[in-house]
C-alpha cells in the first residue's frame, strides 16, 4: 500500500514526500527532508534544465507528472514560481487530486495559506514555509539551510507540523502572520535585489579601472560590511556565534575571560564585537 493510501492514524512519523517543481528550491528542500528520514516518492520536472537538475540532485527519484506525484505523496512541496501557484492549486482541486490529511507546503514568500484554500477544502493541511536564502540549486544549499531562518504560516492547530519540518531541514522557524506575508516578501526581495545590485555595480567599477578579479577583491569588504550591518540590526552573525562559543568554552574550562574585573569577558578585547561597536 502506498503511503498516501494509509489514513493519518496509521502513518509513522516518516512521510512519503513529493516535490512539484525541480528548480533551485524544491530538490534542496527535498534532500534536506530526506536526510531527516522522509522518503522522496517522486518529483515533477517540465523543462530540460529542471530534469537535469532533478537527475543530478535526486538520483534514482522518479520524474513523474504532477497528478501522480500528488497522488503518491503524504507531504507535497509546491516549489513553483509564485505566479503559477494559485492556478496550480486550484487546478488540482478541480480534478479531485488533493487528498484528506495530506500536507501541502508551498515556498512562495508573498503567499500565506489562503492560496492553498482549494486544497484545504479537500481536507489537505496547508502550510506556507519560505526559507530566507538565495538558492544556488546545488548541494551547497544544504549546509546553508542550517544557518537560515524560515518564515512559517499555518493554521494554529497544525503550526507545530510546519515548525517541526523546518527544524528537520536544519532551519529556525519564525511565525509570520497571513496579513504580513506581502511585507515579508518585500523585505526578502529588497535585500536580495539590493545585495546583487551593489555587488554588480561595485565590481563593474573596479573592473573598469583594471582591477583583476574584482569579486575576490571585494569579498572580505562586502562580507564584513554585511556582518556589521546585521549586528547593528540585532542578528547574530557567524563571527558572533564563534566568539560566543569561545567564551563559553573558556567558562566551561574555568578560565577567566580576560583581564578585566572579575574576569569580565567583555574586557578581553572581543567584547567590542559583541556590543556591535
Amino acid at each position: 500500500m502506498l503511503p498516501s493510501a494509509r489514513p493519518p492514524s496509521q502513518r509513522s512519523g516518516r512521510l512519503g514526500l513529493g516535490i512539484i517543481g525541480a528548480g533551485r528550491v524544491g530538490p534542496v528542500l527535498g534532500l534536506a527532508l530526506a536526510g531527516a528520514g522522509h522518503a522522496i516518492v517522486g518529483v515533477s520536472a517540465v523543462s530540460e534544465q529542471s530534469r537535469e537538475r532533478a537527475e543530478a540532485m535526486l538520483p534514482g527519484v522518479p520524474v513523474l507528472d504532477i497528478p501522480t506525484v500528488v497522488e503518491r505523496s503524504e507531504l507535497v512541496i509546491l516549489a513553483v514560481p509564485a505566479a503559477e501557484l494559485p492556478s496550480l492549486v486550484a487546478g488540482l482541486a478541480a480534478t479531485g487530486t488533493w487528498q484528506p490529511g495530506q500536507i501541502v507546503m508551498h515556498t512562495a514568500p508573498g503567499f500565506g495559506i489562503d492560496v492553498l484554500q482549494p486544497a484545504a477544502a479537500a481536507g489537505a493541511i496547508p502550510l506556507a514555509v519560505h526559507p530566507a536564502l538565495e538558492f544556488t540549486g546545488t548541494s551547497l544549499d544544504l549546509a546553508r539551510l542550517g544557518e537560515s531562518y524560515f518564515a512559517v504560516t499555518a493554521p494554529a492547530p497544525v503550526l507545530p507540523i510546519a515548525q517541526a519540518l523546518v527544524v528537520e531541514m536544519g532551519g529556525e522557524p519564525v511565525v509570520v502572520d497571513e496579513a504580513d506575508r506581502p511585507a515579508y516578501a518585500e523585505a526578502i526581495a529588497t535585500a536580495t535585489a539590493f545585495s546583487r545590485s551593489i555587488v554588480e555595480q561595485s565590481t563593474g567599477l573596479l573592473r573598469s579601472i583594471g582591477v583583476e578579479k574584482p569579486g575576490s577583491f571585494l569579498s572580505s569588504l562586502i562580507r564584513s560590511a554585511v556582518d556589521n550591518a546585521l549586528t547593528r540590526a540585532g542578528a547574530p552573525t557567524r563571527l558572533d556565534l564563534d566568539v560566543i562559543g569561545a567564551l563559553q568554552d573558556d567558562a566551561a574550562g574555568g578560565v577567566a575571560g580576560g583581564t578585566g574585573p572579575e574576569g569580565d569577558p567583555g574586557d578581553d578585547g572581543r567584547g567590542w564585537f559583541l556590543r556591535g561597536e
